[in-house]
């Protein structure tokens, strides 16, 4: 098992390699304050969990960060994992420390309608705090790399969905920022759990040829260290296998074996300076034969993540083709370390290089007008490492996905040009619209005054988000009420086509719930967002069909339960029948329906509980001693009131609140927040406000098992000192 005294060696090591020794006492504090907040926690191998946090503090003094870097590594899971507070970090380690950390930590009280709007969301504020401070992003980079180190201790479900999300999203955000090594670590670990055959069999290759794969390397770099060292040009030179998932991607694409793929293995060579690097260049083209077609500068075209080498591919004496890496050290730092390589923390400022985080604020923009699913699928595309570099009639490089269109390069240019484009030329030809650009193509937009906007067909032609949401900003913008006709037509269609009455959209209690669902405020909204592409029919109806079903299943007992009136007492024979339990809840001679808990009492197995009929959502249950089931047996609501016991089945969680009475004082909400966290209570929310006369009201939002344990931390609670009163919450 890991001990908290190795790792905290390890990371000090690591801070003093970029910090200065002054800087330890407050990562000291910062270490104690985090290892007291999560105490009581422990990691999937039974480890401390203070070694996470240690751990990504030492990624992230790797990376060469400053000490607010570092502070808020050390704390970065305190606000979601702990009672810990913004204020509370802020008070004592700085306002910086606690955005940054506020910055990392997840949304975990939303509430969302698939798994795609979360992560849209959760990648939402990543983008709009890393637009405002990169280090937001390089810690959650460093968070992710360190659980992915220890997704070992993980279940397979948790690594299969941990590892393609790491693929999908944290080794793209890697490489865009410039981070290959850590992208290449990323993506290695990912494969090793989601294809572990091929990655053992590449393993298990490289294993078998160390050897000899090691005596070319060395010969080549022999070779090539002693002519620039006969020349006079200073250099590094090394050679490695290329990693893991690169061969794996190699071998899948082009569908060969290990043994008969092109090249395997890079060469880098490091010089002091740009002309040596094109020096250099011209000697091993000289040492060795040139592929033609491979060779690519991107010193003098740069990447978007700020990338520069020369690139050669060459074929030596023994037939064996390999690339060639050439780079000043400036340019090595960057490609090791990316974006952090270059941000002036001490200043509190970037380098200027606005350019280099513009792809942040296209897909800030995208995101508005994207379904969640969509959004996540398109930053697949808009961050792999796929590129084309193409350019305007004067010169200017513009980078596209690979397999971009001229619409995708018009709207890249400004989203007037590509509203207003009527056709383009490439390399001085009239061109199709569709047409894919390739490298070093100069492309011209033509464009009308006249022009009457762009096609709902170049929405299956554009290659980038940014060119298919600008495509649908017009369309939303332009021709809202084409929007809510051509949406309306294809969603009634859809529910036509699955065997669903539309009816059941204008009925006003179900309408409204399934509006909530499809996140928007009236039907005509929803229309014109499938109008304009936002949505589909397909996805929007899929979205809400169980939803309708369940309905329109208890609209037709509805009748049935009307003639099912409350009766005697809750020990009576009839309500001791043995039925299915739905949410730990049997209702009184009905075999199945939903169950929902009210809200404005929140019962909990023990309480005394009674059921009321909803018009098409089932029944609800309430404490008896609820103000809303104080009239159940007037006669106008006799008949809606149903008799329901608790089930006999294993404890399950159930939510419930507390109000708290107390005399106001500092300290006391963190004493009540220490109280819920020593009694391994799940707390859901915990608010309070002060009122006249020096009282204070807390509201606490937990769960429990039953009534009993409920009492028990109650009991708990009224022993925190300045807490006088408590009744359970009535909203």
């Amino acid at each position: 098992m890991e001990t908290f005294e190795a790792h905290y060696e390890t990371m000090r090591q690591a801070i003093l390699e970029c910090l200065p020794v002054s800087d330890m006492d407050l990562v000291e504090r910062a270490v104690e304050y985090a290892r007291n907040k999560h105490k009581d926690q422990k990691r999937k191998d039974g480890s401390p969990y203070i070694i996470h946090p240690l751990a990504v503090a030492e990624i992230v003094a790797e990376m060469g960060l400053d000490l607010d870097a570092v502070l808020a590594a050390l704390l970065h899971d305190c606000i979601e994992d702990t009672d810990a507070s913004h204020e509370e970090i802020e008070k004592i380690f700085g306002t910086t420390v606690a955005e940054l950390v506020e910055g990392v930590t997840k949304l975990t009280r939303a509430n969302f309608s698939s798994t795609e709007q979360a992560q849209m969301e959760n990648l939402r504020k990543m983008f709009m705090a890393m637009s405002k401070d990169i280090r937001v992003v390089l810690i959650k980079i460093a968070d992710r790399l360190h659980n992915m180190r220890t997704m070992q201790y993980q279940s397979s479900g948790k690594q299969i969905s941990k590892c393609r999300e790491t693929m999908d999203i944290y080794a793209p955000l890697a490489h865009r920022l410039g981070m290959q090594k850590i992208k290449w670590e990323l993506e290695d670990i990912a494969l090793r759990y989601l294809d572990p055959e091929d990655y053992d069999n590449i393993m298990n290759y490289l294993n078998a040829h160390k050897e000899q794969d090691e005596a070319f390397m060395n010969t080549i770099q022999a070779t090539i260290s002693q002519r620039l060292s006969m020349v006079g040009i200073s250099n590094t030179t090394y050679g490695r296998i290329k990693h893991v998932y690169s061969i794996y991607r190699k071998m899948q694409s082009q569908g060969k074996t290990m043994d008969e793929l092109y090249d395997v293995y890079a060469f880098r060579v490091i010089v002091d300076t740009i002309p040596n690097c094109y020096n250099v260049l011209g000697h091993i083209h000289d040492l060795f034969n040139l592929v033609p077609g491979r060779f690519k500068d991107y010193i003098s075209t740069p990447k978007p993540n700020m990338y520069q080498s020369l690139h050669t591919t060459v074929i030596g004496t023994q037939g064996i083709p390999f690339e060639v890496q050439i780079r000043t050290w400036d340019m090595h730092q960057t490609a090791e370390y990316g974006i952090a390589a270059h941000w002036k923390y001490k200043q509190g400022t970037g380098d200027g290089n606005e350019k280099a985080f513009e792809w942040v604020r296209h897909l800030l923009e995208s995101q508005q007008e994207s379904d969640p699913e969509e959004y996540v699928q398109s930053l697949k595309i808009d961050m792999f490492d796929d590129e084309v570099f193409v350019f305007t009639p004067k010169g200017r490089i513009v980078s596209l996905p690979a397999g971009s269109t001229p619409i995708d390069f018009a709207y890249a240019i400004h989203s007037g040009v590509g509203n207003s484009m009527i056709g383009a030329k490439v390399n001085n030809r009239i061109a199709n619209i569709d047409m894919t650009l390739k490298n070093g193509d100069i492309v011209e937009i033509l464009t009308s005054k006249a022009a009457k906007g762009p096609s709902r067909d170049w929405l299956n032609i554009c290659k980038s988000n940014q060119a298919r949401t600008k495509i649908k900003q017009w369309f939303k913008k332009e021709k809202r009420e084409e929007n809510v006709l051509h949406g309306r037509s294809s969603f009634e269609a859809e529910m036509r086509r699955v065997g669903l009455p539309l009816s059941i959209t204008i009925d006003p209690e179900i309408g409204p719930q399934l509006l909530k669902k499809l996140a928007f405020d009236d039907w005509e909204d929803m229309y014109a967002a499938i109008g304009y592409g936002g949505l589909t029919a397909v996805k929007a109806v899929g979205r809400i069909r169980d939803d309708i079903n369940r309905a329109m299943k208890i609209q037709a007992n509805d009748k049935v339960l009307q003639q099912n009136p409350l009766r005697t007492s809750p020990d009576s024979e009839s309500v001791k029948n043995n039925r299915h339990a739905v949410n730990g809840v049997i209702v009184e001679d009905i075999d199945s329906c939903m169950i929902k808990f009210a809200k404005c009492c929140t019962p909990v197995p023990g309480d005394a509980i009674v059921g009321f009929i909803t018009k098409g959502f089932g029944v609800s249950v309430h404490r008896c001693d609820c103000p809303n089931a104080a009239h159940r047996d007037e006669p106008i609501q006799a008949n809606r009131w149903v008799r329901v016991r608790w089930a006999n089945v294993e404890a399950q969680p159930f939510e419930t609140t507390l109000e708290l009475d107390c005399i106001t004082r500092d300290g006391l909400l963190l004493d009540v927040a220490t109280t819920m966290t020593t009694a391994r209570v799940r707390v859901k929310e915990l608010q309070g406000r002060d009122l006249p006369g020096g009282r204070s009201v807390f509201v606490v939002r937990f769960e429990v098992k039953d009534v009993t344990e409920l009492d028990a931390i109650r009991n708990k609670l009224l022993n925190i000192r300045d807490v006088v009163g408590s009744r359970r919450g009535q909203n």
